[in-house]
Parts: structure tokens; sequence; C-alpha cells
């Protein structure tokens, strides 16, 4: 049976919450300290000509729906937790890539050639998703939403990290500064592992496929032998 662990999660607001309720669900203790927040942006989106919108987060999907009330353009969405939040917001027509950056690149190729897509996303995304998708279709990102470090502090009591973001990853690290933790950190991708590799952790974990079920599934799940 997997260990009951004490779950430090980094990640923003409001995702952090959904992550603590999973794993409280699994039967682990979550503690809630984001290294990062997440600030919309008062921008003006141009939607015309625009016949899709491709998401690669649910922060995006939410800076975007504070931002328009067009609800009627399909959505290509990175995971289906970003694409379960676009129907939330109201989208009805939704497609999940279930996977990572390249994932919703080759979904935009199949599902989306040669049409005009909006990218909403983050002033510094972790990816280039029009590089990503080339000529096949005309991408335009427009940035919705920054991050910025929180400055916490790490919680008193824990024994494992979720990094779900190379950025988060970089805070983690300015956060534990050059004390050794000899604890465990779960990374959600080899990106967002590599600014740990010096913090001194007993050990990292990558996920198998770069979305939250599997950074989860790392951890593993104690109330499986109950």
């Amino acid at each position: 049976m997997a260990d009951r662990r004490r779950v430090w999660v980094t990640r923003a607001r409001p995702g952090a919450d959904r992550t603590a309720e999973r794993l409280t669900t699994l039967g682990h203790t979550p503690l809630v300290v984001p290294l990062l927040a997440i600030r919309p942006l008062d921008v003006a989106l141009d939607l015309n000509g625009v016949q899709a919108l491709a998401f690669t987060s649910l922060n995006g999907v939410a800076a975007f729906a504070a931002l328009s009330t067009e609800r009627a353009l399909p959505v290509l969405a990175v995971g289906d937790a970003t694409a379960r939040a676009a129907r939330e917001a109201g989208f009805a027509q939704v497609r999940s890539a279930d996977g990572d950056l390249q994932a919703l690149a080759d979904l935009v190729r199949s599902a989306a050639p040669g049409r005009s897509i909006l990218h909403p996303g983050a002033a510094e995304p972790a990816g280039d998703l029009a590089a990503a998708v080339g000529d096949a279709a005309r991408l335009r990102s427009i940035a919705v939403y920054g991050a910025q470090e929180t400055g916490a502090t790490p919680p008193g009591d824990w024994d494992t990290v979720l990094v779900h973001s190379p950025r988060a990853g970089r805070a983690l690290a300015i956060a534990l500064g050059d004390r050794p933790t000899l604890r465990l950190a779960l990374a959600i991708s080899a990106a967002a592992a590599e600014p740990l590799a010096d913090a001194g952790f007993a050990g990292i974990r990558i996920a198998a496929t770069p979305n939250e079920a599997a950074l989860l599934a790392a951890l593993g799940n104690p109330r499986a032998g109950v």
C-alpha cells in the first residue's frame, strides 16, 4: 500500500484547490501554499476572422471568459481538465488533445487545418504553440494572463511537493534556497523538474505523461489498499 503523504501544492489557485481535492480523495494531506499567482491582463481581443480557439491551460480559459462573451467558437484544449473548464465556461464545441502542447498542435493540424485560430495564453508561455503548429493553420497567440511569484515560504511539515510547470520549478528552487530538503519532488514534465536538479531532493519523479492524472499516479493512492 502506498504511503499517505503530506503534499505541498505549489501551483496557483484556483487550480491548486482542485489538486487539493484530488489529493484528499486519494488519501493524502494537501498543503496548499502557492508559489505562483495568476494575474489577468486587461487586453482587447480581436476576434475578427477567428474560426477557433486553442487553450493550453485552465487559466487561459478563465482569462478569456472574463474578457469576452464569445462562446460559439469551437475550442481545442490541451487536456481533459482544460476542456472541462471550457465547457463549464459555456463553450459547447470542445475537443481535448489529452496530452501536452505537442499533442494540442497535432490536434490543431488534424482538426482545423488552414483555419484562423486564436490562442489566449500566458505572458510567459512554457512552449511555443504557433511554432509547433507551423503553417498547418494560421495560429495567433495573445497573452491574457501572467504569473507572478508569491514569495511564500514552504509549509512547516511536508514530505512531498508537486511541481506543475517549469516556472513553478524555478520558484520552488528559489524558495528552498541552498538547504537540502531530502524529500520527494514530483514534476509534471522533465522541463518542470530541471530547475530542481541541485535542490537537494532525496528523489525527483517525473510523470509518465504531462498531465495531473499521471502526476498523481506517480504519487500513489494509499486508499487503494483500504
